[in-house]
């Protein structure tokens, strides 16, 4: 199954997060929440996954939010998961690499302990981003990487413009014609509504 730990993020923790953190968010309610996720357009999600986002901030919360996911999946009869993040959804609003990073990967040690739920986590890098950002997102993570804290390596996008070449620059590249890696046709998402850029 594709899934982004980001996007598993409960109505009601999302508000607690958001109360935990002192996070405004454009909900007063779990109710409101919980109807702002029967979405019939990807562009409906994101606007949520965005705000969800936006209430994770510290190394406990990423933990909560994975091993919430874990106790899900586990009272389902999971006993192997294999999770997407992104980093730079976080990086990019100043909440550290390691911040991230390491308390996902506690809770999936933790899930692994108590659980039984083996696990492998996957990075994303989001390709309608800047390439140098890609390239910063994989030097903060080669640590991880090297004692293989981090299985793999994944692409992700909002679809926008998936992602257009640089001017003059017609190597082939993921998402570029003439690859041999070539995503699927896609309705393109306007860009995420919560801030990208911040003075960090």
């Amino acid at each position: 199954m594709h899934l982004h730990l980001e996007g598993s993020l409960e109505p009601d923790m999302l508000m607690r997060l958001a109360a935990r953190n002192k996070v405004g968010i454009p909900f007063r309610s779990v109710e409101e929440i919980r109807a702002a996720y029967r979405f019939t357009e990807l562009q409906d999600f994101l606007d949520v996954y965005y705000q969800g986002m936006n209430v994770l901030r510290e190394e406990e919360d990423f933990y909560d939010l994975t091993m919430a996911y874990l106790q899900r999946a586990a009272a389902d009869g999971a006993v192997h998961v294999e999770v997407f993040y992104d980093p730079q959804g976080h990086t990019a609003r100043c909440i550290p690499f390691p911040t991230v990073t390491d308390g996902i990967l506690a809770a999936l040690a933790d899930g692994r302990e108590r659980l039984g739920i083996t696990s492998l986590p996957i990075l994303c890098i989001l390709r309608h981003l800047p390439e140098d950002e890609g390239f910063t997102t994989l030097r903060q993570a080669e640590p991880y990487v090297a004692d293989r804290r981090i299985a793999g390596l994944g692409l992700d996008s909002t679809e926008k413009d998936n992602p257009p070449a640089s001017s003059g620059d017609s190597s082939p590249r993921p998402g570029r014609p003439g690859s041999s890696w070539s995503p699927m046709p896609a309705r393109k998402a306007r860009p995420p509504t919560s801030p990208t850029r911040w003075t960090c």
